[in-house]
């Protein structure tokens, strides 16, 4: 079978011996003879599997006990309306962080439920960079704080988290949770779809503060609260079954590697071998973020010429990368290193990339 090099932003690999116990135990859970995505939600069996996945995720993410666990549906950005819904109340403004595409996106929803104010922005410098931002600015009434922690199109991360804030702080995480340790001090909510470093499309991770969730409004439907779905314990419905599922045996896995931290000092191993060859490049390969806010899962990068990118795509295509095009957007190059991309996988990237170069200088 031919190696395949998946570096796709979205949906993402999900590590092998993931697949291959799924492969075991899905389609006949411990010898029931009903797979995962047939066996009733309110069975002691599902049971298991749910809380074990959220509890896997409190052990290895080091969530405290003030902060609940929910597993929702419709993708992280159903959040961008359901983070307004519950806290943007009457008389009350939301501030957003714009870094990208996707704080904008989560920006305008919530423009169309309330007031909103953009808090800082780096809009206007193609968003290389993570803005300074003043917290002192920030309105009288603002309800809470939103950021996109890492921006998959243009390759930025928060270095840290915002600190000190009066008011809560809402992060959407969707691409790089279960990479990187979370000070919990400083954020009150995160969000994250799990297709890309916590499992398969169709469940979204929300943990939240139990104070915040208290203050959430109770006007909203029951659907879009998530008082109704944290009293529950995310079976109010049917929920997406075996993406939890997923979600608990990357959880497992990442336990076995040596948990989040280990994560985290991958991920920059594995990023560092591919912004040594764009910054030892004298300009062949030229990067799109600005050094102090690179991100670690979503390396972005241009060649000297259109004619230079097409070529180096179409090679690595011929040599069974996937997933290197550039978001269509903004083109150029992308190389997405979530916590399933093997190193080994980088490395011969990055052997490509010096090839390459030699080639075409």
């Amino acid at each position: 079978m031919t190696t395949v090099y998946n570096f796709n932003a979205g949906p993402s690999p999900i590590p092998a011996p993931v697949l291959e116990k799924a492969k075991e135990e899905m389609f006949n859970f411990e010898q029931s003879n009903m797979a995962v995505m047939e066996m009733s939600h309110r069975s002691p069996l599902y049971e298991k599997i749910h809380f074990h996945a959220m509890d896997q995720l409190r052990e290895i993410f080091h969530i405290p006990e003030d902060f609940d666990i929910l597993f929702l549906q419709g993708g992280a950005s159903l959040q961008f309306s359901m983070v307004p819904l519950n806290f943007l109340t009457e008389g009350k403004s939301a501030s957003y962080v714009l870094t990208g595409s996707w704080s904008e996106k989560a920006q305008k929803e919530a423009a169309a439920l309330g007031n909103v104010h953009t808090l800082a922005s780096s809009k206007d410098q193609d968003y290389k960079w993570i803005p300074h931002v003043d917290y002192t600015e920030l309105p009288e009434n603002s309800a809470y704080v939103h950021i996109t922690s890492n921006n998959t199109i243009y390759g930025t991360q928060w270095p840290d988290f915002p600190n000190n804030v009066n008011i809560p702080v809402i992060a959407d995480m969707s691409s790089d949770i279960l990479s990187r340790e979370i000070p919990w001090e400083k954020l009150d909510m995160v969000y994250a779809g799990a297709q890309k470093n916590a499992g398969m499309s169709g469940v979204t991770i929300v943990i939240m503060r139990k104070s915040l969730l208290e203050s959430a409004n109770s006007k909203v439907p029951p659907s879009l609260s998530y008082k109704q779905h944290a009293s529950k314990d995310s079976l109010y419905n049917t929920p997406p079954t075996a993406a939890i599922y997923i979600t608990g045996l990357v959880a497992d896995w990442i336990n076995e590697q040596g948990g989040v931290e280990e994560m985290e000092r991958l991920a920059k191993e594995k990023a560092k071998l591919v912004y040594d060859i764009i910054d030892d490049s004298n300009g062949f390969y030229t990067g799109h973020a600005a050094v102090s806010s690179r991100s670690l899962m979503n390396i972005t990068f241009r060649l000297q010429t259109e004619e230079l990118e097409k070529a180096f795509l179409t090679e690595a295509k011929e040599a069974g990368f996937v997933g290197l095009n550039g978001h269509r957007s903004v083109g150029g190059c992308r190389v997405s290193n979530y916590n399933a991309v093997p190193i080994e996988h980088v490395e011969v990237l990055r052997d490509f990339m010096i090839s390459f170069m030699k080639r075409n200088k």
